[in-house]
């Protein structure tokens, strides 16, 4: 059955969407809901026309062994909303976990869904404060599913109504802005980009590239696309390689009550590794 064929500029049927459902939960965990046929279409109609193809179907067909096109249709299909401290209650608490483990260097924190990079940047400039340092004894991992964001985080480049509702003083101390044909835009300063590795990186996958040991990870408002189960084998994931004291911090709207043999709750969407867990971090 096609859907709305008339107010459509591509033939799009239930078969088409339930099979991107499946082909987008089994590379990335991501559970879509039938509410979200409208937004996969008009993210996916662009990789229709950016390859001169008129029909899902033949689409989802061209994907298999393509290995760019299929990179652009992960990218399509992930969200990537975010801001400078967004959330901003966590990175105070952030600061205090740092300090109270400072001895411990070189300290390594990763921000597990950088995006565009706005959320490792605020992490940066965190620990800056924190040192009163440029460079203090701090490295970030930043990773994220989709390649095209982790470009622009890279980058450190923005509009500048990116940083409008940061306060001035912070904003003169880490971002220059553009003059001539840059006006407009501002770039993050050089010590903060220096502070951070971007790596592609998708939680499912069976092995990450990661040692630690880790003493805080970042994966806020991540966990919302994926169904209980997924979040579970992520969560297990996170132990071995996260100090036996460190932190988990989440999204305001993510729970981890089903996990409590994981994970307890430190503060406000705040965790720590739980009590029969601890033998499985690294010490």
């Amino acid at each position: 059955m096609a859907l709305e064929p008339t107010a459509r500029d591509f033939h799009f049927t239930e078969q088409d969407f339930n099979r991107i459902r499946k082909m987008i939960y089994d590379h990335a965990g991501i559970s879509l809901s039938d509410a979200k046929r409208d937004l996969v279409y008009s993210r996916l109609a662009r990789r229709l026309r950016a390859n001169g193809i008129t029909v899902f179907s033949q689409y989802l067909n061209f994907l298999d062994g393509n290995e760019q096109e299929w990179e652009a249709f992960v990218n399509s299909l992930t969200t990537n909303l975010t801001s400078f401290f967004r959330e901003n209650h966590h990175f105070p608490l952030l600061a205090e976990h740092i300090k109270r483990i400072q001895h411990r260097k070189p300290i390594e924190i990763w921000c597990s869904a950088a995006s565009t990079g706005e959320e490792p940047y605020s992490m940066a400039m965190t620990m800056v404060d924190l040192f009163g340092s440029f460079k203090p004894p701090v490295h970030i991992l930043a990773t994220d599913i989709d390649t095209n964001v982790l470009k622009k985080a890279e980058a450190g480049v923005y509009t500048e109504d990116r940083i409008e509702k940061l306060p001035p003083d912070l904003v003169k101390r880490f971002f220059l802005r553009g003059t001539g044909n840059n006006e407009g835009m501002v770039r993050v300063r050089q010590e903060l980009r220096d502070m951070i590795t971007f790596r592609q990186l998708n939680l499912l996958d069976k092995t990450w590239p990661i040692r630690g040991p880790i003493e805080a990870i970042f994966c806020r408002n991540v966990m919302i696309y994926f169904d209980k189960q997924t979040q579970l084998n992520i969560l297990k994931k996170f132990i071995p390689v996260l100090r036996s004291d460190g932190l988990l911090f989440a999204g305001h709207s993510e729970s981890f009550h089903h996990a409590s043999d994981l994970f307890k709750m430190r503060g406000r969407t705040v965790y720590e590794i739980a009590p029969q867990s601890k033998h499985l971090a690294q010490h």
